[in-house]
């Protein structure tokens, strides 16, 4: 879990980190002797290689020993501390709840114990303050904790507005964007994003990579080849098998003003990463107004004979979470210029890049760094008869097939999204106005597919421009098999691309 992989990579990275638990006796109601085998949770500090330890957290000269001592060791470069504060919690987990799963003979035990208490009790013992002082000072904390509370309850219910809400989700985007000017050179897919990563690199210190593998073996695809030799392990830098860890890390990165990129190896074990990217980096902007700059990349699709955990679609789940952006390129020049623009977008981006087309397709790619804003799709090829909106691997087989039917003088207008969000919904219904017709594409699985927003979008703001039924192309709603046979032929959607095509054109 998140603990767990913190503390690994605070042990790993020697990082100036205090954990701290606050160990009350309960979760919500469960005893923690029912969800841990250990009476002492500091013990889990030995199997990371830190010192752990054990504090009354009840004492409060105890705790600010302990924790003074884990701060000047952090301080002093000789990395984390696990502290476990022993204590009780008199009070339910919250009020809803309260405690009557509780035994009475803790209470009996740990009533005496009181934090403000003892602490009270050692203050006239060693003849630090008088009776008549304490009771001064308690008095004037009691009336203004009192009228903090009437001031609280007075206030008016909290309102805005939808556009203001709206507003709040993303921090404002990046705009300094630098069009492709200049010579290009012919570049394979692969060769675009590492030129990418490598200029920005170069231009902005801020620019931290992280994942497996990627330091001295440049990662599984070889995106970051030779970036050690030339940035140095303090920039790229190899996590462990922790993408939740790798992920939570970034995030506090991106808060100090740092821009991470962390490469999730494969996009099926981004997974293990959910918590971070839905309940964290997704959220905090509109909790805090706190831009958070961590770019995700992660290669995704199949078509590599991989089988079912190595050639996922995963790119839907994260659409539907409000505050991620969402980039998906197709070509070498598209690949470059998104992946700079998302590493200079002060929000969280999930780059996804296809593994196949890492080493199968090659372009031009403009040789000086520059942009391509998110949220812009691109016409691939202009048509009439239908439009056909596609992403990713996607574009490729549209425009296999665009160049089919135009033999047989039907000419098909390929939209590449490129960014799934924001989606240009302009172009689209800017496109529907000249075809009337739509098929959306995408090798992910049917079934709440990012084609069906599309659709659904198109089928209520353009619907009497429309002459038939939107259809949609995609994989079939089972795992992605092994076989290449099964792969192709009966989970992939390309083989099911003419057939919808025909029964749109002759609708």
């Amino acid at each position: 879990g998140d603990f767990h992989e913190a503390l690994n990579l605070a042990a790993v990275w020697k990082l100036p980190v205090l954990f701290v638990i606050e160990n009350n006796g309960y979760g919500l109601s469960t005893p923690t002797h029912e969800a841990m085998a250990v009476e002492d949770l500091a013990t889990a500090a030995a199997g990371y290689g830190l010192p752990g330890e054990v504090v009354d957290g009840n004492d409060v000269l105890a705790v600010i020993d302990a924790v003074r001592r884990a701060a000047g060791r952090a301080r002093a470069g000789e990395g984390p501390t696990l502290l476990e504060m022993k204590t009780f919690r008199m009070r339910g987990h919250e009020e809803a709840s309260g405690t009557k799963y509780v035994p009475n003979h803790l209470f009996a035990r740990w009533g005496p114990r009181d934090p403000i208490r003892r602490f009270r009790t050692l203050l006239l013992e060693e003849g630090l303050v008088t009776e008549p002082e304490l009771q001064a000072i308690e008095d004037e904390q009691r009336r203004r904790v009192e009228e903090l509370a009437e001031w609280a309850l007075q206030q008016p219910p909290v309102t805005s507005t939808l556009e203001r809400e709206r507003a709040d989700v993303f921090a404002p985007a990046f705009t300094g964007h630098r069009p492709p000017a200049g010579p290009a050179s012919e570049k394979r897919f692969i060769d675009a994003i590492s030129d990418a990563l490598r200029q920005a690199m170069e231009e902005d210190d801020r620019i931290v990579l992280m994942g497996q593998d990627i330091a001295e073996y440049g990662g599984v695809f070889k995106v970051t080849q030779g970036f050690v030799g030339k940035f140095g392990r303090e920039r790229v830098r190899n996590t462990p098998i922790i993408e939740s860890g790798a992920l939570g890390a970034a995030m506090g990165l991106a808060l100090e003003g740092f821009k991470p990129v962390v490469e999730i190896q494969y996009a099926d074990f981004i997974t293990c990463g959910f918590n971070q990217i839905v309940n964290n980096l997704a959220t905090t902007h509109y909790r805090w107004g706190a831009p958070v700059n961590v770019t995700i990349r992660a290669p995704f699709g199949g078509h590599i004979g991989a089988g079912p955990f190595h050639s996922q679609s995963p790119e839907a789940w994260f659409c539907h979470v409000p505050g991620l952006k969402v980039v998906v390129p197709s070509t070498p020049q598209d690949a470059k210029g998104l992946l700079r623009a998302a590493i200079d977008e002060p929000n969280p981006v999930l780059f996804f890049e296809h593994k196949y087309l890492y080493r199968a397709i090659r372009g031009p790619v403009t040789d000086a760094p520059f942009h391509l804003e998110l949220g812009r799709a691109a016409v691939v090829r202009p048509g009439r008869h239908a439009t056909l909106v596609t992403y990713g691997l996607g574009v490729h087989w549209a425009l296999e097939e665009a160049a089919y039917w135009h033999e047989q003088g039907v000419e098909l207008e390929v939209i590449d999204l490129r960014t799934l969000v924001p989606w240009d919904r302009a172009t689209v219904l800017g496109s529907i106005e000249k075809t009337s017709r739509l098929l959306v594409l995408h090798e992910a699985v049917r079934t709440a597919g990012f084609g069906a927003e599309v659709a659904a979008s198109v089928a209520e703001e353009a619907f009497t421009l429309l002459d038939a039924p939107p259809v949609r192309v995609a994989a079939e709603d089972f795992p992605v098999p092994f076989s290449e046979y099964l792969e192709q032929e009966l989970h992939s959607p390309r083989p099911r691309l003419r057939p919808a095509l025909e029964r749109l054109l002759r609708f």
